[in-house]
């Protein structure tokens, strides 16, 4: 695929990182050119530094990874509100939270990835990758650990089925949850980790194991 990202922070360093790895093309774009460039050489000839016109102009999917106070500049910059990712996937794996705290950002019933869907006319929005820290998608030679499920959100089953690649492609399993109407939910669940690992409590000992309705059948 040719995939466009707007960031150059962790995950989206990540995330080009692990799909240039599975062959796929990648143009990054941020508020810093020096920025993209240096993630470009390092990823070699699979990628490419653009302006963020450019990071989406004909992509097969888009990702918006920058920080949630930078999601409406980065994405008038890409010029989404006059419709550039119209018919696009779009992933956001935003965390609209306070830090260190996990409250969300937006107000009742709204969420992070509607604004988005708003603000990104004519986008296919699908929230994916928003749980996992970045260095999750970029294992080190034998430390892979064990699969991890991707939890997703979205309206059109066409840019569920390319980001359920894309999850695939960097080692993730993807499990969609819903449509984005539901997507607030998902967004919670990413405070109550926050607002944990803040309080010094490891979220894996709170959130119970339990077996899935398949295998309690089987």
């Amino acid at each position: 695929m040719r995939i466009g990202i707007l960031g150059t922070g962790t995950l989206a360093t990540a995330l080009a990182t692990g799909w240039a790895r599975a062959g796929h093309e990648v143009a990054l774009a941020g508020r810093s050119r020096t920025k993209a460039e240096h993630i470009s050489r390092r990823l070699g000839g699979a990628a490419e530094a653009v302006a963020p016109r450019e990071a989406v102009d004909g992509r097969d999917a888009v990702l918006l990874a920058v920080t949630w106070y930078g999601v409406e500049d980065m994405l008038r910059l890409a010029g989404a509100p006059d419709g550039t990712l119209d018919g696009t996937p779009l992933i956001d794996p935003t965390n609209a939270v306070a830090h260190g705290v996990g409250r969300l950002l937006v107000g009742p019933g709204d969420s992070a990835a509607e604004r988005i869907a708003r603000l990104a006319r004519g986008a296919r929005v699908v929230k994916a990758f928003h749980l996992f820290p970045a260095d999750r998608w970029t294992p080190s030679p034998g430390t892979a650990g064990s699969p991890v499920t991707v939890a997703m959100c979205g309206d059109d089953p066409a840019a569920l089925k390319v980001v359920g690649d894309l999850v695939r492609d960097v080692g993730g399993t993807p499990a969609t949850l819903g449509t984005l109407d539901s997507v607030r939910q998902l967004e919670e669940v990413a405070g109550f980790v926050i607002g944990l690992a803040f309080a010094g409590v490891d979220p894996n000992s709170a959130v119970p194991v339990v077996a899935s309705p398949a295998l309690l059948e089987a």
